[in-house]
Formats: structure tokens, sequence, C-alpha cells
């Protein structure tokens, strides 16, 4: 995100001191306390409990939709679906999940499955990754029935479980694959954009996510007879691997961009000072500039944003202390620019892997994100809700180096954009590990953001 010079601090607000906020704190406290880390929790319990607030909130029984399969019956989700008085225009679908990062109560200084209201920040997880938003949604919808609000266009909610594991059930790609007509749309707000405060609390700036790329795992893997230990030979399944490895940590795949990503350097180089904003400005010129590239690529994230990547981030080898390897396997994970493929991918660590060890795409395959457009339909509203609600805060395209579920909406010529709003400290507030947490002025102030933005895009 892009490092900007801080502005005015936050106006403090104080939570739940209105009704609605009261009744948002009770969906988001029971969503957090629900424990739906895929294997061990139940994203179904989760969806029945948002089932029955959409039910009371007015929406009749044939327009939520409770969906699992037989063979995962924890991992299910939800979708509900308030029309619009114009059939002519398409849905507008806010996307969430359900699911978390498992946490372990002896490593997290408080329960990580209770919600805990200390020094301002609200404690636990799934605080931000993804109960903040998926409460957001939820709640937005339950305010629209509440308030009688009928949308110009169809309004779809669907949160989903699987987006935190590889391997798992994903309720995002089986709607796609199997449900298309429950979740079909113009476009679809997700996660994946956000704010950024610094150390001090203070708003630095706001990201609109415009695509992202894809994740794919590799095995590289190298093969020997093996033998004595005492009578070593020149080939060695562990030295073939780790040649290979260093190989790929050697190698630097091409600087490419996409519009999202030209913006983001475009207004980054004038936000950072030299040697970094003109060494952007050279690689924007001509993106084979060497020297450029190696003061933008000091900072990883840009370095990760301008490029695909590939990491080695799992290994095995051997089979007996006093033994050659007969096998040696690395996991190389790899973040695919938008645009390149599984296969081009594939060919390229082939080839810096050498002949002696054999290299293949892990399953699943997941689907290359496709870059959404700029479309000023969707970027302007974003910018003038965000000038009401966090006045001089610059407002930018990103694109994530991550990955969402956004990624399995491309088969369904679907754009998506991780929106604004909800305000993360610079260290990311603990996502994915210890601790995680939310500043609950944040919080509160992105809901109101969020609702805003959902209702001038609905209508």
């Amino acid at each position: 995100m892009v490092a900007l010079a801080p502005l005015a601090a936050p106006m403090a607000v104080q939570a739940q001191a209105r009704p609605d906020q009261k009744a948002f704190f009770t969906l988001y406290k029971e969503l957090v306390e629900t424990n739906t880390v895929v294997g061990q929790g139940s994203c179904t319990r989760a969806a029945q409990q948002i089932a029955t607030r959409m039910k009371a909130a007015g929406y009749p029984d044939s327009a939520v939709t409770l969906f699992s399969t037989p063979e995962h019956p924890d991992d299910g989700g939800i979708v509900v679906t308030l029309k619009g008085s114009d059939p002519s225009i398409g849905a507008m679908l806010l996307l969430g999940h359900l699911d978390v990062v498992a946490a372990k109560r002896e490593d997290w200084v408080r329960d990580p499955f209770k919600l805990v209201e200390e020094d301002g920040f609200y404690y636990a997880r799934g605080t931000v990754d993804d109960k903040a938003m998926s409460a957001v949604w939820a709640d937005t919808m339950i305010r629209f029935a509440q308030d009688k609000f009928t949308p110009r266009r169809t309004v779809k909610l669907a949160l989903t479980c699987g987006e935190e594991t590889t391997y798992a059930f994903n309720g995002a790609d089986w709607l796609a694959r199997n449900r298309p007509e429950l979740v079909r749309a113009e476009f679809v707000l997700n996660e994946g954009g956000g704010g950024r405060l610094d150390v001090n609390g203070r708003r630095q700036a706001l990201a609109v996510q415009v695509g992202e790329k894809a994740a794919q795992n590799f095995t590289f893997a190298a093969t020997n007879p093996g033998g004595h230990s005492s009578a070593p030979t020149p080939d060695n399944a562990i030295y073939e691997l780790a040649d290979a490895i260093k190989a790929v940590q050697a190698y630097e795949f091409p600087i490419k961009f996409t519009d999202t990503t030209r913006a983001f350097f475009a207004a980054t180089s004038q936000a950072l000072p030299a040697p970094t904003g003109p060494a952007i400005k050279r690689l924007l010129a001509n993106p084979a500039d060497a020297q450029a590239d190696a003061i933008v690529s000091r900072d990883k994230t840009m370095h990760s944003t301008l490029r695909t990547t590939c990491v080695a981030t799992l290994v095995n080898a051997g089979h007996a202390e006093n033994a050659l390897p007969q096998r040696a396997t690395a996991n190389v994970n790899c973040r695919i620019f938008p645009g390149e493929t599984v296969d081009g991918t594939l060919a390229k660590l082939k080839e810096l892997a050498g002949p002696k060890v054999t290299v293949t795409a892990n399953q699943p395959v997941r689907p290359i994100a496709v870059p959404p457009p700029l479309d000023p339909k969707i970027m302007g509203p974003i910018k003038t809700i965000a000038a009401k609600h966090f006045p001089n805060v610059p407002v930018v395209p990103m694109m994530s180096t991550g990955a969402t579920d956004g990624v399995f909406f491309g088969t369904l010529n679907m754009p998506v954009y991780g929106v604004p709003g909800i305000f993360l400290e610079s260290d990311l507030n603990g996502v994915h590990g210890l601790n995680e947490r939310v500043r609950v002025s944040a919080l509160y102030e992105g809901r109101d953001y969020l609702f805003d933005l959902a209702k001038t895009l609905a209508s």
C-alpha cells in the first residue's frame, strides 16, 4: 500500500452509541465467537445463525439459501437475495468468507474464540479476516430489510467457507460451478482492500483491490538409487534439489504492469522521496531498467507487485541418517501475475530446475484472476463516499499479491473489487498470526462507510 505522509487523526467513534451499532455488535460477536476453522469448527453453524437473523429482519425463506455438500456438512454457507426494482440492470454481489485460520489457545494471550475489548481494540481470531466484512455485509442486508429499502439493482450476499484452506471444500468455487444463478452479478464487492494507519493511529491511505495474483504450488522432486553414506557419489538427490531451489531463488520473473498496478505505482512515485520515487518513474517508462528495479524491489511488497514470484516453502529429503538420499522434494509456492498462466510458470520452473529434477503443478490448480477494469461507475462512488467519511485520505487502486475467493468468479465474467473502509494497523493486526485484533473505532467507521457504499451502488 502507498506510504503517504500522515494525515489528520480519525474522529473518535463512541462504539455502540447508536441502536443500529448495538445490533451490529451482537451479530459480529456471535460470528467471531463461532469457531469456523475448517476441520475443527462449523461454517454451517455460522451460516445458520446469519439465516436466523435474516428471516427475523423480514426476508422470506425463498430469499435465503443455506448450502453445503454431503461430504462436507460443516463447511456450508449462505446466499441472501434482495430483489431490485429494475431487472434490466445487473445485480451486485456482497462477498465474504466465514472460515478463519486455525488458532491455538496456548499460543494466544487471550482465548482466540472469545471477543475481548481491550485498550480500544477487539481481540479474537477473525476480528478482521474476514468476519469484520462478513458481519458488515450481513448487517447491511438486515438494515436494508428493516428500512424497507428497495434497491434499483438486485443485491446478493454470499458468505462462504474454505477461503483459508487449499484442499477443503470451497464455497465460492462450488457456487460458481454448481449454483451460478445464485451469485451471478454485474460486479462483486469483496475483501482485499482497506485502509492503513500509522503507528499513532493516523490514517495514511485507502486502497481498492482491483485484481489479484493467483496462488499455485509446485512440487520439485529429485530421485536417486541411494546407497551407503560411507561411499558418497556426485549424484545426490539432496544436492540436485538444492541446486534447483537455488536457481529459483536467483531468478527474477520479468516486470509487468496492469492498469491497476500502473496507477498504483504512478501514485506511489509521487509520494515517495528519492531514490525510490524516481526509480519507480524509470520503471514505469522502462520495465527492463535493472538498476531502478533493484531500488524499488528493496520493498518486498513492491517487489511482489511488479512480477510473478516463486519461493520454496517446504522441503523433505532422505530416509536414514547413514544412507544416501533416495528422494528429495520441495514445495515451491508461486503467486502468478495476472495475464500469465500456470502452464507458462511451470515451463519456466522446469527450465530452472534442470533435467535431474522433475517439476509438477500441484492439485488443485486454481484459476488465474482476471483483472477487473478501473470502472468509473465503481471507482467514482468509492472515492466520493470516502471523501465524506475520511476527508483528505487518498484512495489508490492496488493489486493484491495474495489471493481471495474472487478468482472463482472470472469464469462468470464477474469483476471483483476489494473495497476499502476498515483501517488496519501498520503490522496488519495479527491477521493469520497471533492475537488478531481490530481497532474498535476503525470497525464502526468502516461499517458506516461500507453501508453507504453498498446503498449507493445498489441505487
